[in-house]
């Protein structure tokens, strides 16, 4: 048996340093640049304050190495409850940043509880799918693991912030896959909602037409009439609650911040104008970039939060296409690497939870860029390790250290195979 530290995963953290180092030299721009007579003396520290959580965040990482993993796993109810109780305090005691009540003032710190929260729902989740009674298909177990990520989605969407509570509703999917124990087509019927949400947000026709489609597609796939009935109705129902939720209910700005992606210069004076300046700030960037602290839509301040979630545009403009594809192309290492860390892991607990921090990483880059190349809605997703804003850093680095810890040491998890 080989020392955990000679499986440490080095590449890992480098990629980790590498990301957080792009970070602070985006954010080093967006507030000590030109545009810096424009911001706020609070928004101004930004640099400052980043760097310490990095360094916060760095000392975390080494302490979570440092742990024995068949603790990490012991505290997971803990962690979970711990987590539990901090978002219920922010409903109640919690301050409300950018429309959400998803801040807790702790002495000094300031944390957005909803991303520290992530942590502890990928570790119980982890934790309960992993016992072998799920592993052979139990439904209890299967149904009390959605039920754990669907507790801290509804606190999270009470708080308003309906972005980060996507995240968490993004973990379903993810984590049945990787349990082994939910088959192809049922994990067809848990997709095939997402996508019918997304079109009706674009084009209720289109989401009609590919509710048809993915029924059909069931039919040919099953040989069942009963499973193309069935995706009928969980697709063609939610798609139904998505239209009469989108144009019925949610007030006229709510609607318009969510749709403006697809046409943002219908809403070029209102929700599309972030689009249509980080689209333009991108473009703008041409192969090189314009220069660090040379972008001209960054340094007149023209995109909004463009060191929180359009972050992205920054080194787009001014680091160009070279820039913008670097910071790709090491995000698809990292998850990458962890994907194959997960399999190399071999037992289930450490594999699970690999495969939930890899989706949630993935959710939020494919999420934040997507938002500002105008793919996707504007909801405010954080880039991960790069986005100004200590708890998100926080938060996945420890996500990043438990799942290198729990790789490293993964022969201790013979106990559980």
């Amino acid at each position: 048996m080989r020392s955990w530290y000679k499986n440490l995963d080095w590449v890992s953290l480098a990629l980790w340093a590498a990301l957080a180092s792009i970070g602070l030299v985006a954010i080093y721009s967006a507030t000590h640049g030109p545009a810096k007579e424009f911001l706020l003396e609070s928004v101004q520290q930004n640099f400052n304050r980043q760097l310490q959580w990095v360094g916060i965040s760095a000392a975390f990482l080494g302490i979570i190495l440092l742990l024995p993993a068949r603790f990490i796993v012991r505290m997971a109810p803990v962690a979970y409850a711990f987590c539990i109780g901090l978002l219920v305090a922010a409903l109640v005691f919690g301050r409300v940043i950018n429309g959400a009540q998803s801040w807790l003032q702790i002495g000094p710190v300031s944390l957005q509880v909803a991303e520290i929260a992530k942590v502890g729902t990928v570790l119980a989740v982890t934790a309960l799918l992993s016992r072998k009674e799920a592993r052979r298909g139990s439904i209890p177990y299967l149904i009390g693991a959605v039920v754990l990520i669907l507790i801290p989605a509804v606190l999270v969407v009470m708080q308003n912030d309906t972005g980060t509570g996507l995240v968490f509703l993004a973990l379903i999917p993810v984590m049945m896959f990787w349990s082994g124990v939910v088959p192809l087509t049922w994990m067809a019927m848990l997709a095939a909602p997402v996508v019918a949400v997304y079109l009706v947000i674009v084009n209720p026709t289109y989401a009609a037409l590919f509710v048809a489609l993915a029924a059909a597609g069931m039919v040919l796939w099953t040989r069942s009439r009963a499973m193309g009935a069935l995706m009928v109705a969980v697709a063609g129902g939610v798609a139904i609650a998505a239209y009469v939720g989108l144009f019925q209910i949610l007030e006229p700005h709510q609607v318009d911040r969510l749709v403006a992606f697809d046409d943002p210069e219908a809403f070029r004076y209102g929700a599309g104008f972030h689009v249509i300046q980080a689209k333009a700030a991108i473009g703008s960037g041409g192969l090189l970039g314009k220069g660090f602290t040379n972008g001209t839509q960054t340094q007149l301040a023209y995109i909004p939060e463009n060191s929180t979630d359009f972050v992205y545009t920054i080194i787009g403009e001014e680091f160009g296409f070279v820039g913008a594809m670097l910071v790709l192309v090491l995000f698809a290492f990292l998850l990458i690497r962890l994907a194959g860390l997960g399999v190399q892991a071999g037992f289930a607990l450490p594999r699970l939870f690999i495969a939930g921090v890899t989706g949630i990483f993935l959710v939020h880059i494919l999420i934040n860029v997507g938002m500002t190349i105008g793919l996707m809605p504007v909801i405010g997703i954080p880039l991960p390790f790069i986005s100004y804003g200590g708890s998100a850093l926080l938060a996945n680095t420890t996500m990043l250290a438990i799942a290198l810890n729990l790789h490293a040491r993964r022969d201790e998890f013979a106990v559980y195979s």
